[in-house]
């Protein structure tokens, strides 16, 4: 008794990466776009609040995520940048501005937890509303802004990350144009089969010399 083995269709077998990259590329960019904006978002809100004494009394004082610390909202750009610039590389190109995407996510996640417990910004604020350099703020509590930032960051992480497993498998821009903006030249015309009447009138009507030879 003879047993067949089934071979596998070729078509098959590509299907698998091919679905893979589709799928990683929908989710890199919506966890990319959505990561960035959440960040971006995060650090224009509340993200500490405390009180400072000042001539007997107490007046609270509140600091944005933008005055606590710069760094999200700088790196989400970059972020979105190299999201972008994924596309427009290549092979070793596109895996280092994967991996710069991923930083950029990693250093949000630490700047924004970091930032979740400094009192930096309040100390100044009460430095500068009681006039003593050395004042701080008192009762200090902080938001839940920061953690959304580190939300954010996350979401650019995994886009990076993805980037990185599956960015060989992601569509490229288009190599049709040279770096100088001119289209690359097309290829020569096969020349006409002179047993073949229909060539010849076909590159008649295409304005060509059907015998290939220069024009005088």
């Amino acid at each position: 008794m003879e047993y067949v083995t089934a071979v596998p269709h070729p078509r098959t077998e590509a299907a698998g990466p091919a679905r893979a990259g589709r799928r990683s590329l929908a989710v890199a960019l919506l966890s990319g776009a959505l990561g960035a904006a959440v960040a971006l978002l995060a650090t224009r809100q509340r993200w500490s609040e405390g009180t400072a004494t000042v001539a007997g009394g107490s007046f609270p004082l509140t600091a944005r995520g933008s005055d606590v610390t710069g760094v999200p909202a700088a790196l989400a750009i970059v972020g979105l940048a190299a999201l972008v610039a994924v596309f427009a590389v290549r092979r070793a190109g596109r895996f280092a501005v994967s991996a710069l995407l991923a930083l950029s996510g990693l250093g949000i996640v630490t700047a924004a937890l970091v930032g979740a417990s400094d009192s930096g910004a309040l100390d100044e604020k009460a430095a500068q509303a009681s006039g003593d350099t050395s004042a701080t703020v008192a009762s200090f509590s902080h938001t839940a802004w920061p953690y959304v930032a580190a939300v954010g960051g996350l979401l650019i992480l995994l886009a990076g990350l993805l980037a990185l497993r599956y960015g060989r498998l992601w569509p490229a821009m288009s190599g049709r144009y040279e770096r100088g903006g001119a289209p690359r030249p097309r290829r020569a015309a096969a020349l006409a089969d002179p047993d073949r009447p229909e060539d010849i009138w076909k590159a008649l009507d295409r304005g060509e010399d059907p015998t290939g030879a220069d024009p005088a």
